[in-house]
Formats: structure tokens, C-alpha cells, sequence
């Protein structure tokens, strides 16, 4: 089956919160006209999507089958291991700065430039690990901006699932929420070795009591892209079906 290609473009943008340039991705459908609407995905780990997701070619092919509506990816890369903790993890000392960044830099900049939904059911946060975790507060924080998160395998704390509880608006977000059953002994960028498995069943247990709108399902599999690769698929169809 011959699928037309959407492409993709690099996007530099300065931001005052976190006082550096970030270098960004974005994906155009092939389709792709000024006169259209698009919704907006936002997926922190940007380069990873990107590269070992390929949500390029999975837009592709879920679009060209007409499977989901029309999206516009955006992917926001990190520059090391470092940053990244800095940025995404709740105790990280940049992470109000990216969550700011997010809501009030980078959704105008796009908002202004690409012809997007201006609310919140119109744009989604996606992330594996601590890139779910940083998208589901900055949802939570900002839920008329970002109506949808995807959390593959998000790192849940006692930070996570208080800010879930005492949030006053669940029926704003549509929440998919995926955890491997081998994720009980995963490796952390700082070397410890953390159950993610407990505390997700705890967050989801958490969703279904304070009636937020979540799916939820536990696969076969560990911490990896081996496993959140494949169910892009599915994450992708269920948000923008």
C-alpha cells in the first residue's frame, strides 16, 4: 500500500522560562493545508518519538486510512540524561519552568503559527517514563490548554498522586494510561532500581475513584520501547479517533 508521507521540520524556539533555545520536530501531514484544522500532540522525549516510535510513519498510515483526525506532532527533544531530570521530573529544579514553557510559549508559538484547535480537547501530551509523568501534571496544571494525555509507563510519586487527587476538574481530561507487568525492578536514569508497576495501579485506582475519564491497561512487557513502540498504535486511535 503506497502511503503519502508527512514531513517533517525542525523548529527552533527561545524560551524565557528556561532561558535557552530549544530545537524542536514537527510533523506535517502530507495533506497538510492552512485551510484545515489540525489538533496538536505534544510529546516530550520528542527525539525518541520520533526516531524509535516513528510516529511520522504511524501518522502516515492512521491518517491515510483516515483511522484519525488530522494532527500536527510536535516533538520536544531533551539534551541529555540530565536535562531531562531536570525538566521532567516533579523534584526537578527546571520542572515549573518546562510546564510553564509548555502551556505559555510553546502552545501560542503554535497556536499562532499552525492552523490549531484553540482548546484544550483539540491538544494532547504524550510521554514514556518521566516524559508521561511531566505531561500528565502540566495537564492537570493547565487543563483548558491540554485536554488529553498519553502516559506510557509514567513515573508516579507521592507528588503525582496528590496534585491527581485534589484536582478539582476531572471531566476536562481524556487520559490513556498504559504500565508493563514486568515494570516492578526498572532501572532510573540515577541508577536506582524503582517498582513502577505498585504506585501505577495506585494512580489508576486513584482515576477511576475521583471519575476521570481513563483507559487503562497493563501489558505484557517492561520499561522499554520494545513495548511502547507497538502500542502507539492503539494510544494514537483511542485520542484522536
Amino acid at each position: 500500500m503506497n502511503v503519502n508521507r508527512g514531513k517533517v521540520t525542525e523548529l527552533n524556539l527561545y524560551s524565557k522560562e528556561l532561558n535557552e533555545e530549544l530545537k524542536m520536530l514537527v510533523y506535517l501531514p502530507a495533506t497538510f493545508s492552512p485551510l484545515y484544522k489540525y489538533s496538536l500532540l505534544i510529546a516530550q522525549d520528542g527525539k525518541d518519538y520520533f526516531q524509535l516510535g516513528r510516529i511520522p510513519r504511524l501518522a502516515d498510515e492512521l491518517l491515510g486510512n483516515k483511522e484519525i483526525e488530522n494532527m500536527i506532532i510536535v516533538g520536544v527533544p531533551y539534551k541529555s540524561v540530565e536535562d531531562r531530570r531536570r525538566k521532567y521530573h516533579p523534584y526537578g529544579e527546571e520542572n515549573d519552568a518546562y510546564i510553564r514553557f509548555l502551556a505559555h510559549e510553546l502552545v501560542p508559538y503554535l497556536d499562532e503559527h499552525f492552523p490549531t484547535y484553540h482548546m484544550g480537547m483539540g491538544r494532547a501530551l504524550i510521554g514514556d517514563s518521566l516524559g508521561a509523568t511531566v505531561s500528565l501534571m502540566t495537564a492537570l496544571k493547565y487543563p483548558n490548554t491540554f485536554g488529553k494525555v498519553i502516559l506510557q509507563s509514567p513515573l508516579v510519586n507521592d507528588k503525582v498522586l496528590d496534585e491527581v487527587e485534589d484536582f478539582p476538574h476531572p471531566h476536562l481530561l481524556q487520559i490513556y494510561h498504559v504500565i508493563g507487568k514486568d515494570e516492578t525492578e526498572v532501572k532510573t536514569t540515577n541508577g536506582e532500581v524503582k517498582d513502577f508497576l505498585t504506585p501505577n495501579r495506585e494512580l489508576h485506582e486513584l482515576f477511576i475513584e475521583k471519575k476521570y475519564t481513563a483507559f487503562y491497561e497493563e501489558f505484557d512487557g517492561g520499561h522499554t520501547w520494545k513495548y511502547w513502540q507497538p502500542d502507539l498504535k492503539r494510544a494514537l486511535s483511542m485520542m484522536f479517533r
